[in-house]
């Protein structure tokens, strides 16, 4: 181990994590810092440069993300075997990680830049294809709203085309489901914690939101009997697979029970399944059960890509086929063409469903990685899903937490942003937006360690 390593920081401008790094590269080059050297302890180093942890923790990592060191659990960090280059990559200097927009990361093996490019080339040479750069129907192209019943058809059983169509995503789809389903200052049951987006559009419906309590299985199904009782609801929303924001996924059990419930009362329920598709051994969804009352909804950018915006719905029968796509059309007008046809396509060939796979092989590697690096906190997770729901650990509030993530470079969703009533001190960390693993890693080591230290240990200059 180096005894001392002694850099001076004083005179750089600019953040101080970035004068360590370069500090550390200038001592590399120059042979002061050899090859397989283990540099001292953090805590050591920051004490040295009078600075507070949490910098020297991101120079680390940074230094560690550029190639400068290789670092190991337990046993410190090493000056790699090579000395690195004068040109080397400059670190970014915002770095920035965002941990806030829930979207699924893009695996190499997913292919998918390869996959779309060929699956357009083959619709743009094919016979159809200037019929499908034509308005289609509100409710989808036949042969989309087929392809969508076939892939539906998988978790639910046999759909009749009537009852499936076609949304430009699943916003689009929340939307004028509410709008068909809802009057203005009719009682919508959502979970305590729920999707900002349909707070958002039940919001601008009109609609009076009704909180129902949760546990660590989701939805508690004596709370949401209390409140049909009380509040005589016209519909309930929840996910119930890899809950947005909890992670928690209900039980078989209690999926018949909440549909027991809604139908004893005459409620309808929007599942909104958006994850469903990603764990492999996720229960069947309410509709499987219950479709007569369901309004099922699976959107494509959850579980492949946010770019393809394309959602598919199973409603309760042809009637409400029918009030649907008249407020998809008022809303929308239609889903895009081309990239229903070209989600038609991978269905059919069965490269939907590959991609899908790549993409959960890939959320598994990376809550590995998240599992490693929060160990000790109090973390809610799900290996097929690429968000996880962190417990802030006391003394850290919420509020005060978010401005110091910000200032590390970390953005994060607070608790405030799902709450129907009180907020709980916990934040929504999403992985997918990382672009590998490195990134990821060096993102949630600074949260880990922001979090593993109480406020007034924590300076705000970094």
């Amino acid at each position: 181990m180096l005894e001392s390593w002694n850099p001076t920081i004083a005179g750089d401008a600019g953040p101080k994590y970035l004068a360590i790094v370069k500090a550390l590269a200038d001592d590399i080059r120059a042979g002061r810092l050899p090859p397989g050297v283990r540099l001292p302890p953090q805590r050591a180093l920051a004490k040295h440069l009078n600075v507070d942890l949490t910098t020297v923790t991101r120079a680390f990592n940074e230094a560690r993300r550029t190639g400068l060191i290789d670092a190991t659990a337990g046993r410190g960090s090493f000056v790699r075997g090579s000395t690195p280059p004068a040109e080397m990559r400059r670190p970014d200097p915002s770095g920035s990680v965002d941990f806030s927009m829930n979207m699924p990361p893009q695996p190499v093996a997913a292919r998918l830049a390869e996959r779309m490019e060929a699956g357009l080339s083959r619709l743009a040479g094919s016979s159809v294809f200037l019929d499908r750069m034509q308005y289609q129907d509100s409710a989808g192209n036949l042969a989309d709203r087929a392809a969508a019943a076939q892939w539906l058809g998988q978790r639910l059983g046999p759909l009749p085309v009537q009852r499936v169509l076609v949304g430009g995503g699943a916003q689009v789809v929340l939307a004028a489901v509410l709008a068909a389903i809802l009057k203005p200052g009719d009682t919508l049951c959502v979970p305590a914690l729920t999707y900002p987006g349909l707070r958002m559009a039940a919001e601008r419906r009109g609609a009076r939101l009704v909180p129902v309590a949760c546990d660590e299985d989701g939805l508690d199904s004596d709370a949401f009997l209390e409140c049909c009782k009380a509040e005589r609801p016209s519909a309930l929303y929840l996910v119930p697979t890899l809950d947005n924001p909890t992670t928690a996924t209900l039980p078989t059990t209690r999926r018949e029970r909440i549909a027991e419930v809604a139908r004893a009362h005459g409620v309808a329920i929007i599942e909104d399944d958006a994850y469903g598709a990603l764990p492999p051994d996720a229960p069947a969804p309410i509709a499987a059960m219950a479709g007569d009352i369901t309004w099922h909804i699976a959107t494509l950018s959850k579980c492949v890509s946010p770019g393809l915006r394309i959602a598919y719905v199973a409603v309760p029968g042809t009637n409400e086929a029918v009030r649907l796509a008249a407020e998809l059309r008022a809303i929308n007008m239609m889903a895009s063409p081309l990239t229903a046809a070209l989600a038609s396509q991978w269905i059919a060939e069965g490269e939907l469903d590959v991609v899908i796979a790549a993409i959960r092989q890939e959320n598994g590697r990376r809550q590995a990685v998240a599992r490693e690096t929060l160990r000790g906190l109090d973390v809610r997770a799900h290996s097929s899903g690429h968000h996880l729901w962190l417990r802030l650990p006391e003394p850290w509030r919420r509020g005060e937490f978010g401005a110091h993530a910000r200032q590390l470079g970390l953005s994060v969703i607070l608790s405030d942003a799902f709450a129907v009533g009180p907020a709980p001190e916990a934040i929504r960390v999403s992985l997918g937006a990382a672009p590998d693993a490195e990134t990821l890693r060096y993102g949630l080591s600074l949260l880990a360690t922001l979090l593993t230290h109480p406020p007034g240990a924590i300076s705000t200059v970094v």
